[in-house]
């Protein structure tokens, strides 16, 4: 048995995807060794992700140079090194997808950032995108914003699997998980088969400390009653947050409403913990993997973080300790001044930016390396 503790969070019902995705790590078999020695049994990959790759590498110059030398276009480029990647990814993948009939083994791949406030443009480029790849262990992210949700029905009305990102709040969550539904009664009501649609959502943590954190700091440092309370709450938000997140699934997907939905086998929406990474030094490196292993649920780990866990980690089923806790927690964030619902809405719109600034920063690259020679 691989006693890595890894590993270790597979024995605990938790599936271990990688938060990372290159041409290197396809090409060295560092992926396929992960894949065999650690337990890890899918992948996500974003602008940002695929800009740090291609930013570290040479080994996309060729295909870069023969993309251009047929005249695609930078975006082009772009989509078609990303497509590469993830297929390659999705097929070295596919025996973990078989092996579990559909419940694990995915790899993601996100809509241009820049559609994540249009709705109809969102579906025709998953469309476009899944058509692409052609791997039914694929899964196309889209934005949880207000009309990203819109596409997600529409998208799972059409079978086709969806990882809802950058999601940050209860509310925002509770629309994720009643937009999936919707979509697979959709389907289910056009007569279509909704046993082999997945999707997951993907609920952010380290941000939400990285923001709310200075704020209970200042709260802290003017003292009083308030600044108790504040001194209490600080690095415990997130953290909060994962485990109300994980209530409220159990509630949606042990609920009537799903019930009628699984008797035709759907599949539960599993909540999956992203940005786990840990952003503060003062903080554990494994701070945002350690209390919220569990079952039905995803942890996608960075390499660092990766790194990390491997050497020192712990694995033990804890995501369903301290449940009525974490409420209090979040309750008390009021008590202090503190609107999360707005927090997390910032979070989300600078989230967005923050992909588009990768996406594009990652156009330009390309179109300077397309840019002819001074004479």
């Amino acid at each position: 048995m691989n006693t890595s503790p890894l590993a270790g969070l597979t024995r605990c019902g938790q599936s271990l995807w990688l938060d990372y995705l290159s041409r290197e790590t396809l090409e060295t078999g560092e992926l396929a060794r992960m894949i065999r020695g650690d337990g890890v049994s899918g992948v996500t990959d974003n602008p940002a992700i695929f800009q740090k790759a291609l930013s570290s590498s040479n080994r996309y110059n060729a295909a870069i140079d023969a993309l251009a030398g047929t005249g695609a276009g930078e975006a082009e480029i772009c989509t078609s090194l990303i497509v590469e990647d993830v297929t390659a990814a999705a097929d070295l993948l596919a025996p973990v997808y078989a092996g579990s009939k559909g419940d694990d083994g995915y790899v993601s791949l996100e809509v241009s950032p820049h559609l994540a406030h249009d709705a109809q443009g969102t579906v025709v480029e998953a469309r476009h995108l899944w058509k692409r790849v052609g791997r039914p262990n694929l899964l196309i992210k889209v934005p949880g914003t207000t009309e990203g949700l819109v596409a997600v029905r529409q998208l799972i009305s059409e079978g086709i699997n969806v990882n809802i990102t950058l999601l940050f709040g209860i509310p925002r969550y509770r629309e994720t998980a009643s937009a999936y539904c919707t979509g697979l009664e959709d389907r289910a009501k056009n007569g279509l088969s909704i046993d082999n649609v997945a999707s997951v959502a993907s609920f952010f943590l380290s941000r939400i400390d990285s923001l709310v954190d200075p704020i209970l700091q200042s709260i802290t440092e003017a003292g009083g009653a308030k600044g108790e309370i504040a001194r209490s709450l600080a690095g415990e938000i997130a953290i909060a947050s994962a485990k109300e997140a994980y209530r409220t699934f159990k509630e949606i997907f042990l609920g009537a409403r799903f019930g009628a939905l699984a008797a035709r086998g759907g599949r539960a929406q599993k909540v999956l913990w992203a940005s786990t990474g840990t952003k503060n030094p003062a903080y554990s490196d494994v701070k945002y993997v350690e209390p919220l292993i569990g079952p039905h649920s995803i942890t996608t780990i960075p390499m660092e973080t990766f790194a990390a866990y491997r050497d020192h980690g712990d694995p033990a089923p804890r995501l369903e300790q301290g449940l009525e806790d974490a409420r209090k927690k979040l309750a008390r964030l009021a008590d202090v001044g503190i609107d999360l619902d707005k927090q997390t809405q910032r979070l989300e719109d600078e989230g967005i930016i923050k992909f588009n600034d990768a996406y594009d920063a990652v156009i330009a690259a390309l179109a300077r390396r397309r840019a002819p020679l001074p004479r």
